[in-house]
């Protein structure tokens, strides 16, 4: 799992996006219509400046009671959230998920987002590296005689 986070993990995406004025109902909606359990936080320069989160919109808004309509975004999402750089590795953006407990990570160039990597596009990509690495393994100790 050496990989680079873009290309070998994501590709560069139009990443789905709200306001810190948006009101949660509205960033509720659009991960809901888009089957996404994030979105990037921008300001008037398209800059990233927050994330919110599935998790965010229960524990932040339904569980304190808060009216989703009457909400902002700005008031519970995570700002100056962590991000990735395109060059990071897998191994690390999978190492700073556990340690931080993120599910989701911005990543980020010129402090525009350019995609948003999963805890589960790392699991894929890590599934994939042992899967190769086994099939390596076969050929090496059964030779020509394996898969025949």
């Amino acid at each position: 799992m050496q990989g680079k986070i873009i290309p070998d993990v994501v590709q560069r995406l139009t990443i789905a996006r709200v306001t810190i004025d948006d009101n949660v109902l509205t960033a509720a909606k659009m991960m809901s219509d888009a089957h996404i359990a994030a979105l990037i936080v921008v300001d008037n320069d398209d800059k990233l400046i927050g994330i919110i989160t599935e998790r965010d919109l229960t524990q932040r808004v339904l569980a304190a009671g808060l009216d989703g309509q009457a909400t902002k975004v700005g008031d519970v999402m995570t700002a100056n959230p962590d991000t990735l750089a395109p060059d990071d590795s897998a191994r690390d953006a999978l190492e700073l998920m556990q340690t931080r407990g993120y599910r989701h990570l911005p990543v980020a160039e010129d402090g525009k987002c350019v995609s948003i990597v999963s805890i589960r596009d790392l699991y894929a990509s890590v599934k994939e590296a042992l899967e190769k690495d086994i099939k390596e393994t076969e050929a090496f100790v059964f030779g020509d005689r394996y898969g025949a």
